[in-house]
């Protein structure tokens, strides 16, 4: 089992919104409304681990190990949530969300895939790391950015432990696993070709609901995300480039296979593909 060793991992690394907060240093000349707006919706997303974390224990009821993972990864993200409100209640309290507001953006997601799901929130956490790294560059107040730089530290951590349980998949379900990851990975790492940067909470994730269906539909203001990555924090090229590039890598080491482009990694998911096709290999993760 990996989650007592990512247990005291996790533990070890653990900040405190008490003391590694520097709260006293804030200055509110460096804060704008506009940047307070920011804070707000990235708290209400952050609570959105609330119904991910629903769906990680609906669909992973095999995997114990796996599910044990969510009470740490549940609590971090819940605290993500939360230092960000604290932020506001303190500096600018008109901004704190309202129950309603967090309420909203918990929904049932339709059952998907476990191997898949897994590899989708990899990919989050590493888009997440490089947001959260960005947007600590782009605030110049004090406070908020020593927020950003600890969520983003703590996303880079969880696309970690991420990364372990997608080894252990391997080894249970070998290429099913890889060409599941693969074909993920292939999404994840293209979303520059597409018009908006694909990340779980922008996701379609209820049929039923649909197009009021993903995390970012239920936001006080749904168009925010694309504003805040284009205008504000400027996540241009350079950025996407190490998402994509932390993605490759990543699955390079997990697959030991050469993958420096995304090219390289369409042609090992085709491979792949056709290789579980050819063995009439049935994906059955709760094996």
């Amino acid at each position: 089992m990996l989650y007592p060793e990512l247990y005291l991992q996790l533990e070890k690394a653990r900040w405190s919104m008490e003391t590694d907060i520097p709260w006293a240093e804030f200055d509110g000349s460096k804060l704008s409304d506009e940047q307070a707006q920011t804070i707000k919706m990235n708290a209400i997303t952050e609570w959105s681990a609330l119904p991910a974390t629903e769906m990680f224990l609906r669909d992973n009821q095999h995997d114990s190990d796996f599910s044990a993972f969510m009470s740490v990864w549940f609590y971090e993200e819940q605290k993500h949530a939360l230092a960000l409100m604290e932020y506001l209640r303190r500096f600018r309290p008109e901004y704190c969300p309202t129950e309603a507001e967090l309420h909203a953006v918990r929904f049932e997601f339709d059952p998907a895939p476990p191997l898949e799901t897994l590899m989708l929130h990899f990919c989050g956490e590493v888009r997440l790391t490089q947001w959260y790294r960005c947007a600590s560059e782009w605030h110049t107040e004090p406070v908020i950015k020593a927020i950003y730089k600890h969520l983003s530290q703590d996303e880079a951590r969880h696309g970690g432990c991420y990364l372990k349980y997608m080894k252990k998949a391997i080894e249970l379900h070998g290429d099913v696993a890889r060409a599941a990851f693969a074909k993920i990975g292939l999404l994840m790492a293209s979303s520059s070709r597409s018009a908006k940067p694909l990340h779980p909470t922008n996701l379609h994730v209820n049929a039923a609901l649909f197009p009021n269906d993903t995390v970012q539909s239920r936001l006080p203001d749904p168009e925010w995300l694309e504003s805040w990555l284009t205008q504000q924090i400027r996540f241009d090229e350079p950025w996407e480039a190490r998402v994509v590039g932390g993605i490759l890598r990543n699955l390079s080491n997990l697959f030991e296979q050469p993958l420096e482009t995304i090219l390289q990694l369409n042609r090992y998911r085709k491979a792949l593909a056709a290789s579980v096709k050819e063995n009439h290999v049935v994906p059955d993760p709760a094996v």
